[in-house]
């Protein structure tokens, strides 16, 4: 079949069945987009190769050279966390798939002449593709038709100015149509498009930031500095110090065994994947997994009055004239005219043209709704000039009788829009002379659930502000009436200055109306400078700069292909209500890995400070690998994989490293103390290592598990019986396996001599040691409070 020659496509026919099939035969096919979620491959290979997961293999090595390979267990705990969490991710991956098929926008070509929609991958080179406002456009092209389009390149320039587009003008990938509509012919697909040469970052944005993580990841490398110098320094000092190389490798290998939080990455990872299966589960789809932490730390919620208050299902009331030879009939077909003419297909046309029929006026000139201008217009070949959007965008000033009546039906609820003849339209100019022929009136409806909605964000201590194009008196109104709290503070941002300080602006009111693109993204970031965390909702063009200027972006499933692109969250069905299953999501998410990652630091900190204790003590380490094994598995990892998924929705503090510390600092120091001085008996009475090393175990667990019950508060059913459960598997072991585990028997009454009484000393010495800890952390916090406020 002969090549298909692009610039021949016609852009009223499009491509034909045979011509997509050669194409397709000659690999001019676009690529899909990067998947959100990783690979099966990279899933398992993530969580397979790490290093600790090597630490572990090489002690295991050194551990089987010994002989003693009963001591190798620790190896199938870790192989057990690393499954569930390979397990739990993959799971989670398939339910995010799926949503994202739900999420994902298609695109309309034309082909043999009909109109039809496919997937983004489903380009072919010289396909004609239907754009309108809102439309990412997803290849490189040139324009073929042209209703007034208006292209936004901020994407790829940095600069947000709109550049009006005619036929034959290059369309760049990555950028997005702000106004108008039109065709345009596919000329690169794949690698060789624009899109696929820039960065994440410079279409998304930086990805979201984890506190979370990132905490967690600092501890890492800090112990990835401490872990292999120091279990060497250990192992040459035991050797130079006569004990046998057998015993030094034994006893070097649980102690850096005991140092590595096995799980705790992983753990994070995982909670945060089954978080976001979850919400696909609740149609949401999660972009950016670290967005689920964000969220929940966000303080102020910014959206849109459409689509989040209301239900976006606009009406047309009626047309008021307000020229006195003018009737209402004749303002609603100069209306009616303006939207055909146009083209436009937002909310406000879509329920013009649901009302009246098209008057078929013929247009000479075209200009589509722009989110700068707020209005749009048509020149018709009678000469007349009309344009009709915003009152207080098309008039510098308004007659008192003209504003009051505006006000009067905003108070109402009712969306305003005037109808003006003008002189000379121009979309590069002010508009000239323009003479107000009648206003129309839109209505909306307020969304079942809102109230319930808002009250809930309000318990929650996260502040509601209503950002919108609409009149501020109609927003504040509706806002008022859903139940935003202190939505009679509302401001006119016609009013507003460049120069203006916009964090005052933004602290001062809730309702915004009459806002630009522009204006929305400096109130987002006013707030930001006030060490507010703020989220922004949208769905439009619009909202764009705001989304990526918020620290977090939730988009609705039936907004534009460019907003939803750079969300971090998409509500597959544009339901504003979901937003509480967000935040909850992430506050499990935060709460129990606070909690959860004080058992894993407790024995990384009690092996850490024992190893350099015992580096200077002629004496063997205290534990065998194979006698940490019932620890880190039953008071560590099994309950905390079983903790991290528990609902756990309280505000979030903001306080990790204190969380953590307060629960395994104590810990860790009862258990040092106590095995140093296990090791002074040991010597006084000459005990044998098995014996001390049990009596070390013993207190060691229980320590351990009182721990585990401090952070299994506030206790339940679940938790309690998962708590008494590891208790007596702990006992069990100790009872019945003791000898697998180089344990001396239960029955032995000489251990429980001197058990029972250390034993029965280690819950007021936790709780004493943890008070002395919880002071000194607070004193440092008022220390540090004070020092901030002098800064300031």
């Amino acid at each position: 079949m002969a090549e298909v020659n692009i610039a021949n496509v016609d852009p009223d026919v499009g491509l034909s069945d045979s011509q997509v099939q050669q194409q397709v035969r000659d690999g001019n096919q676009n690529t899909g987009e990067e998947s959100l979620t990783r690979s099966v491959s990279d899933i398992l290979r993530d969580n397979t190769f790490t290093l600790f997961n090597l630490i572990n293999v090489v002690l295991g090595a050194l551990v089987f050279y010994t002989g003693s390979y009963k001591n190798l267990l620790f190896l199938g705990i870790a192989f057990f966390n690393t499954a569930i969490g390979i397990i739990q991710e993959i799971r989670s991956k398939r339910q995010v798939d799926k949503m994202v098929l739900l999420a994902e926008g298609k695109i309309n070509v034309l082909r043999n002449g009909q109109e039809m929609q496919i997937r983004s991958e489903d380009i072919v080179l010289g396909d004609i593709i239907q754009l309108g406002r809102g439309d990412q456009i997803p290849v490189d092209g040139v324009v073929v038709r042209s209703r007034g389009i208006e292209v936004d390149e901020s994407p790829i320039t940095g600069e947000s100015e709109t550049i009006s587009k005619n036929i034959g003008d290059v369309l760049t990938s990555g950028t997005y149509l702000v106004g108008g509509s039109g065709k345009m012919r596919v000329t690169k697909v794949g690698s060789d498009t624009f899109v696929n040469h820039l960065s994440s970052e410079a279409k998304q944005g930086e990805d979201t930031s984890s506190i979370l993580l990132n905490t967690i990841n600092r501890i890492i490398k800090v112990l990835t500095y401490v872990i292999i110098p120091l279990g060497i320094i250990l192992f040459v000092a035991k050797l130079y110090g006569g004990t046998g190389i057998n015993r030094a490798i034994l006893g070097s290998a649980a102690a850096m065994i005991g140092m590595i939080p096995e799980g705790l990455v992983l753990l994070t990872s995982m909670t945060l994947a089954v978080s976001a299966m979850h919400l696909a589960r609740k149609k949401t789809l999660v972009r950016d997994l670290p967005a689920i932490e964000t969220l929940a730390r966000v303080d102020v919620i910014c959206l849109d009055k459409t689509g989040t208050i209301t239900s976006g299902n606009l009406k047309f009331v009626k047309a008021i004239p307000m020229m006195a030879d003018v009737p209402a009939e004749e303002v609603e077909k100069v209306v009616a005219g303006i939207t055909y003419g146009t083209g436009d297909s937002n909310e406000t046309a879509n329920a013009i043209k649901d009302a009246i029929d098209d008057p078929e006026l013929k247009t000479e000139k075209i200009i589509p709704f722009s989110s700068d201008r707020k209005w749009s217009g048509v020149g018709l070949s009678d000469g007349h000039d009309y344009v009709f959007g915003a009152p207080q965008f098309i008039f510098e000033h308004l007659d008192a009788d003209v504003q009051a009546e505006i006000t009067k039906n905003a108070k109402k609820g009712y969306r305003v829009l005037a109808v003006a003849q003008v002189d000379n339209l121009d979309p590069r100019k002010a508009l000239q002379t323009p003479k107000l022929i009648g206003l129309v009136l839109i209505s909306d409806v307020i969304r079942p659930n809102a109230a319930n909605t808002f009250q809930y964000f309000h318990n929650q201590d996260v502040t509601i502000k209503v950002i919108s194009g609409d009149d501020p008196t109609t927003v504040s109104t509706i806002a008022q009436q859903a139940g935003v709290q202190n939505a009679q503070n509302s401001i006119d941002m016609t009013t507003v200055k460049d120069d203006d300080n916009f964090g005052e602006i933004a602290a001062q009111n809730t309702v915004f109306g009459r806002v630009t693109p522009d204006q929305k993204k400096r109130l987002i970031a006013g707030l930001q400078e006030r060490k507010h965390t703020v989220a922004m909702t949208g769905d439009g063009v619009n909202d764009l700069l705001a989304l990526r200027q918020a620290d977090c972006g939730i988009a609705m499933a039936s907004g534009s292909e460019s907003t939803k692109s750079i969300a971090d969250f998409v509500l597959i069905n544009s339901n504003f209500d979901a937003m509480i299953d967000v935040l909850k999501e992430g506050r499990r998410v935060i709460n129990n890995i606070e909690r959860v990652a004080s058992m894993y630091l407790i024995k990384t900190m009690y092996s850490v400070a024992l190893s350099f204790i015992f580096v200077f003590f002629a004496m063997g380490y205290p534990f065998e690998p194979i006698q940490l094994t019932p620890i880190t598995s039953l008071m560590v990892g099994i309950p905390s994989f079983f903790l991290a998924l528990e609902p756990n929705f309280h505000k979030i503090t903001n306080q990790f490293m204190k969380q953590v510390l307060i629960i395994s600092t104590p810990a860790a120091i009862c258990i040092v103390g106590y095995v140093m001085l296990i090791e002074v008996i040991g010597l006084f009475f000459g005990l044998k290592y098995e014996f001390t090393s049990t009596l070390c175990v013993l207190l060691t667990g229980a320590i351990c598990w009182l721990a585990l019950v401090m952070v299994s508060r506030p206790l339940n059913r679940l938790k309690i019986g998962l708590d008494i459960l590891v208790l007596v598997a702990f006992l069990a072991i100790i009872i019945f396996f003791n000898n697998i585990f180089s344990l001396v028997s239960f029955f032995d009454k000489d251990i429980w001599l001197y058990a029972i009484p250390l034993i029965a000393t280690a819950y007021p010495l936790y709780m004493f040691m943890q008070g002395v800890i919880a002071t000194v952390l607070n004193q440092r916090e008022k220390k540090r409070l004070a020092k901030q406020a002098e800064n300031q």
